[in-house]
């Protein structure tokens, strides 16, 4: 996937203007918003399963270092191989590697976000070894070339007439139809038969239990359990922080993952798999390969703010509530995690430097860090994002500000640290802005404004201001 995070401005005005993103963000989001409500009632009460969740996690992560040592342990006693990968390059060619060694052609992939993270389809392709995504959604956009464009429905936006002309084009059906029915069985046809000949399967891990070396993956599709269960050969990618200490703790975690991310008690699967496939089993694979990946999150962990970005637990949900993702959608953040989400890890694993417009571009209204069932303060995050790129901090590449940008927050501070200045200021800039006779006085003062102001303007500033008022309520009371 190639990374487009520093366009994201570029394309954040483009999606503004798509009619299928706007009809799409309008209605999707909010109806996942209120699915998800509606799934916590079953809950005695959902505020302490979010907070149990949020415990677990940072307990989690707290004891990272010794939960991953034993789970490879575990997972090892039961007879997987773990490889331990310290970055995209490292993951990549282990797999490609294992590949050609067993004469693989093609290889079959659940839904993942982390093989996205690493650009596993095209690592392989250069190998000559073709991959195909199994969810439908994921199907779509590998076909369109396009990141996803929400973690729960990657191609929601996409029109059918565009999925059908793409099918077509693919060869995964010979007869035009514009039935969404149909359009998903020839898809399923299509990679049905990939199954029947399947060799290697991929798969990302939702998670992994440290007690007993179990991965587990969720889903309502069913195709990551195919991928698992026809190959001989499968292999599992997770990054480092998705361990749990205990299935016990694993079951509440996955309660809150479903209802946070489609609003289910539970998804359609559920699968759960602690070591190859035994003799006296019809199904599963010979061979199990688990792939722990760093690729820039042991620096996440070594740093106290930062760390708490590992609790994540991939539901989306901040998505859903985000007033910014509900504008521009997800292909404007331009790599595999969008919305909230991805503002704050796309910076800690890119560099503040290539990611600057993601995390300037929240409103700060504390949504996402509410309905968090992974505990992550996403706000205080993003306000260390900005700090660090002013800092110029090296070890997350923190670029610096402009001089003029600079001085701008400079004589800001200054003047609201003198309350008779601030209020001069205040008068003059209301008495300066009360002359626009059109209404639209940031544009007609000064030009072509940056930023916030390019699309947004302020109203004449009413009169009487509320000092006034204020004075005038204590005469006559």
């Amino acid at each position: 996937m190639k990374i487009r995070t520093q366009d994201y401005m570029a394309i954040a005005r483009e999606q503004l203007k798509e009619p299928n993103a706007r009809a799409v963000l309008d209605f999707f989001p909010v109806v996942l918003s209120l699915m998800r409500d509606a799934a916590y009632q079953s809950f005695a009460d959902p505020a302490a399963a979010m907070q149990c969740s949020g415990a677990i996690r940072a307990n989690a992560v707290a004891r990272l270092p010794k939960l991953l040592e034993q789970f490879e342990a575990q997972a090892i006693k039961a007879g997987a191989k773990v490889v331990w990968a310290e970055d995209s390059q490292q993951a990549n060619a282990y797999i490609t590697d294992l590949a050609k060694k067993r004469g693989v052609q093609y290889v079959a992939k659940g839904k993942s976000m982390v093989t996205e993270e690493v650009g596993l389809n095209e690592a392989l392709e250069k190998e000559g070894i073709s991959a195909y995504e199994t969810d439908l959604g994921e199907f779509i956009t590998q076909l369109l070339k396009r990141p996803p464009f929400h973690i729960v429905g990657p191609a929601l936006n996409v029109p059918v007439a565009e999925i059908r002309d793409i099918f077509l084009e693919k060869g995964v059906m010979t007869e035009p139809t514009d039935d969404p029915v149909e359009l998903g069985l020839a898809a399923r046809k299509y990679l049905r038969d990939k199954f029947h000949h399947l060799d290697m399967g991929v798969t990302g891990i939702n998670m992994a239990v440290a007690e007993t070396g179990t991965i587990i993956n969720v889903e309502n599709e069913g195709n990551i359990r195919m991928c698992k269960s026809s190959p001989k050969i499968q292999v599992s990618i997770m990054t480092l922080e998705k361990v749990v200490p205990t299935m016990a703790e694993a079951m509440m975690v996955m309660r809150n993952l479903t209802r946070s991310a489609t609003g289910q008690m539970a998804s359609a699967y559920a699968s759960m798999d602690t070591g190859p496939k035994k003799a006296e089993e019809a199904d599963g694979p010979e061979e199990l390969h688990i792939i722990i990946l760093d690729n820039g999150r042991s620096k996440v962990y070594t740093d106290p703010t930062y760390r708490q970005a590992l609790q994540c637990i991939r539901c989306g949900a901040c998505l859903n509530f985000c007033p910014i993702y509900r504008k521009v959608g997800g292909y404007s953040y331009g790599w595999a995690y969008s919305g909230p989400m991805g503002q704050v890890l796309s910076p800690m694993l890119l560099g503040l430097d290539k990611t600057r417009d993601l995390y300037h571009s929240c409103t700060l209204c504390k949504q996402c860090k509410t309905i968090c069932p992974g505990g992550v303060e996403h706000p205080k995050i993003l306000l260390t994002h900005r700090a660090r790129n002013r800092e110029q901090n090296v070890p997350f590449h923190g670029a610096g500000v402009s001089p003029v940008i600079e001085a701008r927050y400079r004589g800001f501070a200054a003047a609201a640290l003198r309350p008779a200045v601030w209020n001069t200021m205040v008068r003059v800039v209301r008495t300066t802005l009360n002359q626009s006779k059109q209404g639209s006085m940031i544009k007609e003062l000064f030009g072509k404004p940056q930023g916030w102001f390019a699309t947004r303007d302020l109203p004449p500033i009413g009169r009487p201001t509320f000092g006034q008022w204020y004075k005038e309520y204590k005469k006559h009371k």
